[in-house]
């Protein structure tokens, strides 16, 4: 599942409780979906492979358990990778939509049914909170770059848009490994990397601090809680790039955080924990 890192200290929310409230619709009430923004996007390592970038404020829905909910009106949808069939992304193209394959990459969970080839000597300390996860040593680049190739094979076999790649913020966790943030940007740029070989548009997940180097060779910004911890200014070059913020809080109302991402022209959302199929939007 997707998460904000625990190490990261939380800034207070109360200094948004005054703000102006904003509109808000359920799962019920949503918008009706425009055609998917399509704008052309230039693999920065290449500088000639065009790949599919979302605008800023391309409506969207993430959902990463339970089957998947196709009523929901809006372009882009964000599911697990190995959890749907290439029949559920058809579907979706089929209705439209673009789809966007979430895989994580930074972390080892021992349920997928790749598990066992990951080498120990890669896998660290246990993902807080989430039970059967491990950080993976991102610096064994040569061990892990063909297991995530053949992750994003099956996402381009099973006819996916572009990936979210999970967790790729482990320099700044407990991960079990002395890790830097030199290490964290030549392992994300290796994930671009393998995304765009596949013809696959690829988002930074969350890394704020991460974004100045990266947002060039990413096609989009996927981000939790940047309200909340008072860092979305941290993840507007994206927007200032042409490139959409796919975006999601918690524990803050709609009425709190939609006064600070609106005027980003952030694609926002309040989305329950498990990531289920319900959402409310500003």
């Amino acid at each position: 599942m997707s998460r904000t890192p625990l190490t990261v200290l939380a800034a207070s929310a109360a200094a948004l409780l005054t703000l102006g409230a904003c509109s808000s619709a359920t799962a019920t009430e949503d918008r009706g979906a425009a055609p998917p923004d399509a704008a052309a996007g230039t693999d920065a390592a290449s500088g000639t492979a065009e790949f599919w970038t979302p605008e800023p404020g391309t409506d969207w829905q993430w959902q990463l358990i339970g089957t998947v909910d196709t009523s929901v009106d809006v372009p882009v949808y964000d599911i697990d990778g190995f959890d749907n069939s290439a029949a559920v992304v058809s579907g979706l193209h089929e209705q439209g939509r673009k789809v966007i394959c979430y895989i994580s990459v930074g972390s080892f969970e021992d349920w997928r049914p790749d598990a066992g080839d990951f080498p120990e000597e890669v896998l660290g300390a246990p993902l807080d909170e989430w039970e059967g996860e491990q950080w993976l040593d991102i610096r064994a680049l040569d061990v892990l770059e063909p297991l995530m190739a053949a992750r994003f094979d099956m996402c381009a076999e099973k006819g996916f848009d572009a990936i979210e790649p999970d967790n790729m913020d482990a320099y700044i966790n407990d991960s079990g490994f002395p890790l830097t943030k030199d290490d964290q940007l030549a392992y994300n740029r290796m994930i671009a990397d393998l995304a765009h070989e596949r013809g696959l548009s690829v988002g930074l997940k969350n890394g704020v601090d991460q974004v100045t180097e990266l947002v060039d060779l990413f096609d989009f910004a996927v981000n939790e809680e940047c309200a909340y911890y008072n860092e979305c200014h941290k993840v507007a070059p994206f927007i200032e790039a042409g490139k959409a913020v796919f975006h999601v809080e918690y524990e803050l109302t709609t009425d709190e955080f939609c006064p600070v991402t609106q005027p980003l022209n952030f694609s926002s959302m309040l989305k329950n924990w498990d990531l289920d199929a319900w959402r409310e939007t500003c």
